[in-house]
């Protein structure tokens, strides 16, 4: 909520549907930088909220290992992947079919807030969203992102977070399993972590999860966790 007000900021979202990697990765450039170009003290926005899925690809955090990309560009080639090197934090993941990608381009001094709780509060999206499919998603220590039975031998993520911040503003986000083509992860080390596992929804719950119904939990759990109220998005 903005201070001062007795409204809640708004986020304005929308759903891009299936859009390559460096074409959202672009727009994301585009909202941080008309971000930064606003005057902090106006208006009630707090920036913007992008669904995605996108083709597959692995993306590289700036401080990610090279050596966690299991694969060689030649088997990259025969899965139609493709690895590309981002400005985000974290290591190395897979995007791909079925798995839902958000995008938040959030103004966080807007929602009062520093990085490490905005993470947090992502994470509390997540698990409240998989809570809504019947899995109980928790956090792990030393480890962003949400798992399953994060404190046995049975650990295992079903979502990776990584973002970057630039005055205050965030962009990239997390993905989460839907339902996901799990063999793509035996190309990498997921998040640089070689011997805990990785899921989907659709595996956990051993039955279709409509990925429409996970977007609309995403929504509303965002605009709770957040305290923002959500508007549509009007693209050219």
């Amino acid at each position: 909520m903005k201070k001062g007000s007795g409204r809640p900021a708004t986020v304005a979202w929308t759903d891009m549907g299936v859009v390559d990697y460096r074409e959202a990765w672009q727009l994301q450039e585009a909202l941080l930088d008309s971000l930064k170009a606003e005057n902090p003290a106006s208006g009630n926005e707090a920036g913007y909220l992008l669904l995605v899925e996108h083709p597959h690809v692995y993306t590289l955090g700036r401080n990610g290992k090279p050596d966690n990309m299991i694969a060689t560009a030649a088997q990259l080639r025969e899965r139609h992947a493709e690895l590309i090197r981002v400005n985000r934090g974290g290591d190395i993941t897979y995007h791909g079919p079925g798995q839902l990608v958000a995008y938040p381009i959030l103004k966080l001094y807007r929602l009062g807030i520093g990085v490490r709780e905005y993470v947090h509060r992502l994470e509390e999206v997540v698990i409240r969203a998989v809570g809504g499919c019947g899995l109980a998603g928790e956090r792990m220590e030393k480890a962003s992102g949400v798992w399953l039975e994060p404190r046995t031998p049975a650990a295992r993520k079903i979502c990776a977070v990584g973002v970057r911040c630039s005055r205050a503003i965030t962009m990239h986000g997390f993905a989460l399993n839907v339902s996901t083509d799990m063999t793509y992860f035996s190309c990498i080390n997921p998040c640089g972590f070689v011997e805990k596992g990785v899921t989907s929804l659709e595996k956990e719950t051993g039955k279709k999860v409509s990925m429409n119904d996970v977007k609309q939990l995403v929504l509303r759990h965002f605009a709770v966790v957040f305290g923002v109220e959500l508007t549509v998005l009007n693209r050219p």
